[in-house]
């Protein structure tokens, strides 16, 4: 990665000051950031852009009078940094005192497995991961809220690729799942309007 190259990730002139640099990695690391966009393309887009700040910041001064971790300009530009990894480790999820050892282990690990089937749009292998541990565990609420959140995220599939009849089966499901759950009312609501709309 070159100064060109960092300069327009960040959407920059070249020669662009300190204060810009720092202003328009700001922005884009809140739009790109992989806890508020989801996905390979914007965790990979940021990490470009964190790339291309640090590269930066070793090149270009601060102005005179402020304080800045960044490193002493130099004659020559510092090495590009290494490739970055942003990893999210997945949420603990709640300990029902209820369950054994053994199972607090099942839940967890099935819950970051439900995780990367939703997120890879293997609903049919979630559903029925989360309902076979329904059964197991079926006094646990956070278990429920799980199960009614696969239906929901598997109706609004549904409903996106125009199979309404299928979609509404799995919305009605999740609805009778969780029916105290607010969000998950909104959501349902949401997506049977849109199957509305395509009839």
């Amino acid at each position: 990665m070159n100064l060109a190259d960092c300069y327009r990730l960040l959407g920059l002139r070249t020669g662009a000051s300190y204060e810009e640099i720092k202003a328009s990695y700001r922005r884009l690391a809140r739009q790109y950031h992989p806890d508020v966009n989801p996905g390979q393309q914007a965790e990979e887009k940021f990490i470009q852009i964190t790339e291309a700040y640090k590269y930066l910041l070793g090149v270009v001064q601060p102005p005179e009078g402020t304080t800045s971790q960044s490193p002493s300009r130099s004659s020559t530009p510092p090495p590009p940094p290494a490739k970055v990894r942003v990893t999210r480790k997945p949420p603990p999820v709640e300990i029902n005192r209820d369950l054994s050892q053994t199972d607090r282990q099942l839940k967890q690990g099935s819950y970051e497995q439900l995780q990367e089937f939703l997120k890879t749009q293997r609903f049919p292998r979630a559903i029925a991961l989360v309902e076979g541990l329904a059964q197991r565990m079926p006094n646990d609420q956070e278990v429920r809220q799980w199960q009614a959140i696969t239906y929901q995220r598997f109706g609004h599939y549904l409903a996106m690729t125009n199979q309404a009849e299928k979609a509404r089966v799995y919305l009605k499901k999740a609805l009778r799942t969780d029916p105290h759950n607010k969000a998950l009312w909104y959501e349902v609501d949401r997506d049977f309007r849109r199957i509305e709309e395509i009839l």
